[in-house]
């Protein structure tokens, strides 16, 4: 998953003069037909005028119309971004380790004329085998963050870490002073007839420190929320207001809940939050702590920005931790932890 924030580059339109053009796929790319250009709202493949692209360049040949959003390029950038997934810790505790997950690249462009932004998905590459016979059916979600409703996908290309899109979806009617406050979010999927879509690439949501303590005479645990760190932003402003909300569980039935307050336009806040909750040993290994940080909105519905699971049986990460605590009685056992979705 890759998450680029359009507000970077996109100062005035002077700017864009002496920026390359979008990059066409080499003639030995796979599938060379004319670029499908979607936008959200319309079926796959439609253009914004009801006609298919194939149609679209038949009837009028290239792209060149002065009022054509697509063929505003020179206002365009091309970006290779490497795909990392949120990591386990090292046996430091300090830095998340993160798995390279492949590459992919992928233009912008933005036409003043049309208030039109254009992003054409070009290719991945070195993408990760999530299927049984050791490949992948890939394909690219699009969102105009903080709007998650309306999403664009790509083709699927079966069986293939390599794969060609050269796809062009257009997000049009957006002026230039509300593209500034939205992020485009890229996530690349492992297409799955039967269950659901695996992610390939993980964007980074941000990184918990997270302290336990395990008193065995008084059968507390107790869970300090000291600090994050790199919290990916959910609001339009670039920014979010996080809080941290904690549910005690056994089995699978919740049993307490507590939170920390709200902290304002903060993507690197400070907690130093302690809660204590009463755990006692015979049910320790049926127990599971669940951590998750929230994005406060007053207009909607909070947001997940990630989430960590803490109990014998959880990730690597967290067993460790756990582990950490039970062998280490009565001290604060503090360790980093990658937000997870």
């Amino acid at each position: 998953m890759v998450v680029l924030s359009l507000a970077i580059g996109l100062a005035e339109q002077d700017d864009f003069a002496n920026l390359p053009d979008l990059q066409e796929a080499p003639a030995c790319q796979e599938n060379q037909t004319t670029p499908e250009k979607r936008t959200p709202g319309n079926k796959s493949g439609v253009s914004p005028k009801g006609q298919t692209s194939e149609e679209s360049a038949r009837r009028h040949g290239p792209s060149r119309d002065a009022n054509s959003s697509v063929s505003d390029l020179a206002n365009s950038v091309t970006s290779d971004m490497l795909m990392l997934s949120p990591g386990s810790e090292e046996d430091d505790h300090e830095v998340p380790v993160c798995e390279k997950l492949g590459r992919i690249q992928f233009s912008v462009g933005y036409s003043f004329q049309d208030s039109t932004l254009t992003v054409k998905i070009l290719k991945g590459q070195d993408l990760p085998a999530k299927d049984f016979s050791g490949t992948s059916d890939p394909f690219v979600k699009l969102y105009l963050l903080p709007d998650k409703k309306h999403k664009l996908e790509t083709k699927v290309k079966r069986k293939n870490l390599n794969p060609h899109w050269n796809e062009t979806f257009l997000f049009e009617g957006f002026p230039y002073e509300k593209v500034i406050q939205r992020t485009l979010y890229l996530q690349v999927l492992d297409y799955d007839r039967f269950s659901r879509n695996d992610p390939i690439g993980e964007g980074s949501r941000g990184d918990l420190l997270v302290s336990l303590c395990y008193n065995p005479t008084a059968n507390i645990i107790t869970v300090s929320i000291i600090k994050a760190r790199n919290l990916k932003a959910m609001d339009i402003g670039g920014t979010s207001d996080p809080y941290v909300k904690l549910w005690l569980m056994h089995k699978d039935k919740r049993v307490e809940k507590k939170k920390t307050v709200v902290m304002k336009r903060c993507l690197n806040p400070v907690f130093n939050e302690s809660f204590p909750f009463d755990v006692p040993a015979h049910v320790l290994r049926e127990t599971t702590i669940i951590i998750t940080v929230m994005d406060k909105d007053k207009l909607s519905r909070n947001d997940v920005i990630g989430k960590i699971y803490l109990s014998w049986k959880s990730g690597p990460a967290e067993v460790k931790h756990w582990k950490d605590m039970m062998g280490r009685p009565r001290a604060a056992v503090s360790q980093w932890h990658a937000l997870k979705a």
